[in-house]
């Protein structure tokens, strides 16, 4: 890993990070709310763009030099950690390893809500 990657990382990270908040503000929806829009739509929205930009630019020298790392590792990223999975989920799915997928989206589901659910009882 270069340091040219690392600061693409880290310069598109900040700015997913900014761009989130910003939608969340905007939309007024927080967690307490019936629904979580704010959070859904981001992850609908960055697993759309995870797709499309690699779709895009994946034969590109540009992004795969450093543009992965700034727009997928860092914008996306840091928009939401959903648009990685979704991608992870798909590239197992499209190159049939099924059962491999079924296992890494249950695993990451339920093993995601259960470490979530033990931090906070620990924190509590």
């Amino acid at each position: 890993m270069t340091l040219q990657a690392w600061l693409a990382a880290a310069m598109g990270g900040a700015l997913g990070a900014c761009l989130r908040l910003l939608i969340v503000f905007v939309s007024g929806v927080t967690v307490t709310g019936l629904f979580p829009w704010a959070t859904f739509i981001i992850n609908i929205a960055g697993s759309f763009a995870i797709g499309l930009v690699w779709g895009l630019w994946e034969s590109t020298q540009w992004f795969m030099e450093w543009g992965r790392y700034f727009v997928v590792v860092g914008l996306l990223g840091g928009f939401t950690t959903f648009s990685a999975f979704s991608y992870e989920s798909l590239s197992l799915i499209s190159t049939g390893r099924m059962a491999t997928a079924a296992m890494y989206i249950g695993f990451s589901v339920i093993g995601c809500i259960a470490a979530a659910w033990l931090g906070l009882k620990l924190g509590q």
